[in-house]
């Protein structure tokens, strides 16, 4: 049970007396009923005990939510992070993986987060942006530039107007696992960059955007603009999100670790770390689709209009599932702590 020392109603008399009494024996119940998991596990609380563990877990998470709007209540809101903390860790390892959680998750949990994250997706959007400028105007004010990025290989391959992706025709299957591999090394680098302050995220975003400007500016001034994007079209709607949204992630664990706010370093750091890997965890399966399209189908003579076509409709259905999906339910997510 909590102690004195614990009490909330020690540690805050803004709080009004008669609503920490009216709360203070569920986050009690709460706080012995996680004491108990973390010695025995959860298969020492009965059938009542966990449907009540989740329950409390829930209120302590609203508790928390209404503390959290007092800027007064510092203490009170850090000994219910640290209860809800702890017991968040149990609550959802109990949960086991099946293709009904998948589902589940990629239909509502995944798009509530991205909408909830967006300002960090934007912000990668940005950076890739700037770069992507910034390569542009250099290419064309500074040939050399372009050429010592580009390398004179590939150079050469666009002043003879060719395409250097022919070569993926011959070696389908293995270019496939092959792109998908380097496609999810690359979102898992760039949202990796974020523990270190986010300097590399933020390098690689900004990098990665300024090598499509390079690319793109030297195929317009060889006439090769419709070539390039026609390749890029159907695989890019899905890869270039993709980035970009691995960038947010990376983005938000670098904001958990710079400014924590009123909360620890070390839980600001695991509530970011929380949400960011959920983030990356959904760009899998865009990356999965976008690495067969970009084998199988982007480097083939199939008419231009038929790509471009591919595109528009994953482009529509990525909008529509990231801005409509979970909005017919409560957006769970949202009450989860970091633990």
């Amino acid at each position: 049970m909590l102690t004195e020392a614990d009490s909330p109603v020690s540690i805050h008399y803004m709080v009004s007396n008669g609503w920490i009494a009216a709360r203070r024996e569920d986050w009690d119940r709460l706080h012995a009923l996680t004491t108990s998991v973390e010695a025995k596990g959860l298969k020492s609380l009965t059938a009542d005990d966990l449907r009540d563990f989740g329950l409390l877990y829930r209120r302590a998470t609203a508790d928390l939510s209404a503390v959290r709007s007092d800027r007064t209540a510092q203490s009170l809101a850090e000994y219910l992070n640290r209860l809800v903390s702890r017991a968040h860790n149990h609550v959802y390892s109990g949960q086991r993986t099946s293709m009904l959680s998948v589902w589940r998750f990629l239909s509502a949990d995944f798009p509530i987060l991205v909408r909830r994250l967006w300002p960090y997706i934007a912000a990668s959007v940005t950076l890739c942006l700037l770069g992507a400028l910034l390569g542009s105007l250099e290419t064309i004010a500074r040939p050399h530039f372009m050429r010592a990025v580009l390398g004179p290989e590939m150079v050469a391959t666009i002043e003879r107007h060719e395409m250097w992706t022919e070569s993926v025709l011959s070696a389908k299957p293995q270019e496939s696992s092959a792109i998908m591999t380097n496609n999810i090394a690359v979102t898992f680098y760039v949202f990796a960059g974020g523990i270190l302050a986010g300097i590399p995220t933020v390098l690689m975003l900004f990098w990665n955007g300024m090598s499509v400007g390079i690319i793109s500016t030297a195929c317009a001034q060889h006439g090769m603009a419709l070539d390039l994007w026609s390749f890029v079209a159907a695989h890019g709607a899905l890869e270039l999100p993709s980035i970009f949204i691995a960038g947010g992630a990376g983005l938000r664990i670098a904001t958990g670790l710079l400014f924590p706010g009123t909360l620890t370093r070390r839980t600001s750091l695991a509530r970011a770390g929380n949400e960011a890997v959920r983030l990356l965890a959904g760009t899998i399966p865009m990356l999965f689709i976008a690495g067969i399209l970009e084998a199988f189908l982007d480097p083939t003579h199939v008419p231009k209009a038929v790509k471009f076509s591919v595109c528009a409709l994953l482009l529509t259905g990525l909008f529509f599932w990231l801005s409509e999906g979970g909005r017919k339910r409560l957006p769970d997510i949202k009450a989860v702590p970091a633990t």
